[in-house]
C-alpha cells in the first residue's frame, strides 16, 4: 500500500495539508482542497480558490498561480477524502489521513528523551515540534468523517508540553467520539504538574500506551538507553492512575526481556494493579532493530513457555491481556484468545506459506518489512 509519492513542486514556500479531490469542486468547496489531475488538459483551466493541484503530467511554461507538484510518479493510490501534506523543497506527497482505515495517526515529534536498543522509529534531534503541531492541528480540522480510531506517537509525544495539550483539547471539542490512543514512554507523567494539566484536558475517550520492560530498574534502563527511566516511568504510571487516565503497558518481546518476563508480570499484579490492559509485542524488524539483533533476536517458538506463564497469571488477576505482531502458527493455542490482530492495514502482508493456512482471516500476519526475519515455527495451520 503506497502512503506518498514525489514530483516537482512549484508556487509554495511552506508544506501544505490539503484534502485531496479527484473531481472539480464548486468554488464554495475549494478552500483547503487539492485536485488531482492527469495533466492540465484533463478539465477546464479555472483553478481559482483550490489550495493546491496535484498533476501527473508535466507543466512547463503555463501561468498558474496555484501551488502545485507536476510529474507526480504515482497518483493512483490518492483518493477524494484523503489529507495529504505537500512538502516545497522535495515535492513529496505523504498521506496523512484515510478515511477507509482504522489506522490513522498523528504524528507528533522525531524527538525523544529515550533511545531504544529496537526502536522502530529511531529518534532525530531535530527541531520539528512547532511545525508538526501546526499539521497535526490543521490535520484535524480535515479528517472527515471523524475516525473511529486515532493514535498519537512518534518521537516522544510529550516533549510537546503545552502544545501537546492543545492538541488534545482540539481533539475533545472536534472529534469527541474518536477514541485516541497514545504511545509515549510516559517519563514525563513523573512530574506532578505536567500531569494534573495532562488530565486536565479530560478527553472523553482517550488511553495511554506505556512500555515497561523489565521489573528492575538496571534492565529496564539498558533497554531504553536512558538514565533514571524506570524510576520515572514508574512515578508517571502512579500520577496516571490518580488522576484516572486509562493505562495500557507494553512489553515488546525480545532476548533482553523474556528471562524476566514472568518477573515482570508478577511485579505489574503487585505494584500496578490499576492498569487497564498489558499487551505484549512481538518485535518488529526495523529501526534499531536489525543492528542489534546478535542481542535482541530469540525465535518466538522459543519463549512460549515464559509467554504462556506470564499471561496467566495477569490474567488470574482479572487484567486484560492482548498479544500483537505475532503470527498464530508461532503461539502456543492456549494463547490465541488473546492475540489481536492489530498490524496496521499499510504495514500488513503475509508469506506464501500463509496461503493455504486455515486461520489466516484470524491472524495479524507480518509487518512487511518482518519477512525476512522469520520464526522456524511458520507454518499454514491445517
Amino acid at each position: 500500500m503506497r502512503l506518498h509519492t514525489a514530483g516537482t513542486a512549484r508556487g509554495f514556500r511552506k508544506p501544505l495539508v490539503v484534502r485531496v479531490t479527484t473531481e472539480p469542486l464548486t468554488d464554495i468547496e475549494r478552500k483547503d482542497a487539492a485536485l488531482v489531475l492527469l495533466s492540465l488538459d484533463a478539465v477546464p483551466n479555472d483553478f481559482r480558490g483550490y489550495a493546491a493541484l496535484i498533476i501527473q503530467g508535466k507543466v512547463d511554461g503555463q501561468s498558474i498561480s496555484t501551488p502545485l507538484i507536476h510529474s507526480v510518479r504515482d497518483i493512483d493510490h490518492l483518493s477524494s477524502g484523503h489529507v495529504v501534506v505537500l512538502e516545497p523543497l522535495n515535492g513529496f506527497i505523504r498521506t496523512l489521513y484515510r478515511p477507509e482505515s482504522r489506522h490513522n495517526t498523528l504524528f507528533a515529534t522525531e524527538r525523544c528523551n529515550s533511545n531504544c536498543l529496537m526502536c522502530s522509529q529511531p529518534p532525530s534531534d531535530k527541531d520539528d515540534i512547532a511545525a508538526l503541531s501546526e499539521r497535526n492541528l490543521k490535520l484535524i480540522d480535515l479528517m472527515s468523517p471523524a475516525p473511529e480510531y486515532l493514535c498519537i506517537t512518534g518521537g516522544e509525544p510529550t516533549l510537546l508540553g503545552d502544545r501537546l495539550l492543545t492538541i488534545l483539547g482540539k481533539l475533545r471539542d472536534v472529534m469527541p467520539c474518536t477514541y485516541v490512543h497514545m504511545l509515549t514512554n510516559g517519563r514525563r507523567f513523573a512530574w506532578a504538574n505536567f500531569t494534573s494539566d495532562f488530565a486536565g484536558v479530560r478527553h472523553p475517550s482517550f488511553s495511554v500506551g506505556i512500555p515497561l520492560y523489565a521489573d528492575h530498574a538496571a534492565l529496564h534502563d539498558y533497554i531504553v538507553q536512558a538514565r533514571n527511566a524506570f524510576d520515572q516511568t514508574i512515578l508517571g504510571l502512579h500520577q496516571l492512575a490518580r488522576h484516572g487516565v486509562e493505562i495500557e503497558i507494553r512489553i515488546v518481546l525480545h532476548a533482553l526481556t523474556v528471562p524476566r518476563l514472568v518477573h515482570l508480570a508478577e511485579y505489574i499484579c503487585r505494584n500496578l494493579t490499576f492498569v487497564d490492559h498489558v499487551s505484549f509485542m512481538g518485535m518488529e524488524h526495523i529501526g534499531y532493530a536489525p543492528r542489534n539483533m546478535d542481542e535482541l533476536w530469540i525465535d518466538p517458538v522459543d519463549y512460549q513457555e515464559q509467554l504462556e506463564k506470564s499471561v496467566a497469571f495477569l490474567a488470574r488477576f482479572g487484567i486484560d491481556v492482548r498479544i500483537y505482531n505475532l503470527q498464530l502458527c508461532v503461539l502456543k493455542p492456549s494463547l490465541w484468545k488473546y492475540s489481536k490482530q492489530a498490524i496496521s492495514d499499510w504495514k500488513n502482508t503475509f508469506t506464501g506459506v500463509c496461503q493455504a493456512c486455515s486461520v489466516r482471516d484470524r491472524c495479524g500476519g507480518f509487518f512487511h518489512w518482518n519477512t525476512q526475519a522469520q520464526s522456524r515455527g511458520i507454518h499454514a495451520v491445517a
